[in-house]
């Protein structure tokens, strides 16, 4: 027989019932309202007036006031006010400056580039490096053994033992061990052209570039892997970053945006929703990452790239480079001296 259950009994189950409900209720009210670490400012990027017309090539910023850009015709601006004002300082070349990188705030490098036309003889190198150690104020020519006299330098990085690398065409690749005062030739595993890269660690490097080039080190750059796509051969990576040894994105010719959780065995492409061509990105940390390229595009994702989201950046030229320092504090420059400033507004308090 089925047990009888009273008046009083059924009640008490009901009223057990209900506050399951609105607890449940009131729970999914608190997560819906509360607001995520990573919506909890809203942010826009404005134009900056750095009072040059120069194409700038690269930026960086040693924190949220003291940074650097750099481009064409040895082109070098300085803010210490975080952009709102810039100045130029002495040329220290006038060639173009295609990277600028510093391992602190005395030590940095340029990575320079000569118009071919100004070459007086085939011997003549066409690329070269310059280094300051005194916050920019000086900068001097640091030469490189076994450079091939034609090469052409895009990028310089360094992890955080002033170990670095410079590389470019045909998979040229030098590094140094003493802060760049001296550097030699690595042999690449690619002829390809290099483009971007980056270091988490003294051990773990991602290097990016055309022909769907990736490669990987886990030694600090001693031997390098090569990260096969399959039919993406006509593919141009032109950044790459990381958040840790498994975690990481590149990004590339018409829009493409790969990420890996396997330290870069493996890729899957993600969906941009732009066409214009990907130069820069950079993740914050796992779930937050912007990315920067042709025709002004900014395209940001608050969730690993899973979705990306294109913003306005008031701009419609090139931009070539994006650095942050920390999340509401980002840069990015291009064409024509551009540079554009983020910067984010409290989020709006919620009513009781």
């Amino acid at each position: 027989m089925t047990p009888r259950v009273s008046r009083e009994n059924l009640g008490s189950m009901w009223r057990s019932v209900l506050r399951a409900v609105l607890t449940g209720f009131g729970l999914v009210l608190i997560v819906y309202c509360s607001p995520s670490p990573t919506h909890a400012a809203s942010g826009t990027w404005t134009r900056q007036r750095p009072g040059s017309l120069a194409w700038l090539h690269s930026l960086f910023f040693l924190d949220q006031n003291r940074g650097w850009a750099a481009g064409s015709r040895g082109t070098l601006l300085l803010t210490t006010d975080g952009g709102a004002t810039w100045r130029a300082k002495s040329q220290p070349t006038v060639d173009a400056i295609r990277d600028i990188h510093f391992i602190d705030k005395y030590n940095g490098f340029l990575v320079c580039e000569r118009n071919i036309y100004d070459l007086k003889s085939n011997e003549e190198p066409r690329a070269y490096l310059m280094k300051t150690s005194d916050g920019g104020e000086q900068w001097n020519r640091v030469n490189l053994r076994g450079a091939n006299a034609d090469v052409r330098l895009m990028r310089a990085i360094f992890n955080n033992t002033g170990h670095g690398w410079a590389f470019g065409e045909g998979g040229a690749l030098y590094t140094t061990e003493d802060a760049g005062d001296t550097w030699n030739r690595l042999q690449a595993p690619t002829r390809y052209l290099l483009l971007g890269g980056t270091f988490i660690d003294q051990n773990n490097g991602w290097l990016v570039g055309a022909g769907s080039t990736i490669l990987r080190t886990s030694d600090g750059g001693q031997t390098w892997n090569h990260s096969r796509l399959p039919n993406t051969s006509s593919l141009r990576f032109n950044s790459t970053s990381f958040v840790n040894e498994r975690l990481g994105w590149a990004v590339g010719s018409g829009g493409v945006i790969y990420r890996t959780v396997n330290g870069g065995r493996s890729w899957q492409a993600q969906n941009s929703g732009v066409t214009a061509d990907l130069l820069d990105v950079k993740f914050l940390d796992a779930v937050e990452g912007w990315a920067v390229g042709t025709e002004g595009t900014v395209v940001h994702t608050n969730n690993g790239g899973l979705r990306w989201t294109a913003e306005r950046s008031g701009t419609p030229h090139t931009l070539e480079r994006i650095f942050f320092t920390d999340r509401t504090h980002g840069w990015a420059v291009g064409f024509g001296g551009t540079i554009i400033k983020y910067g984010t507004a409290d989020a709006p308090r919620l009513r009781r």
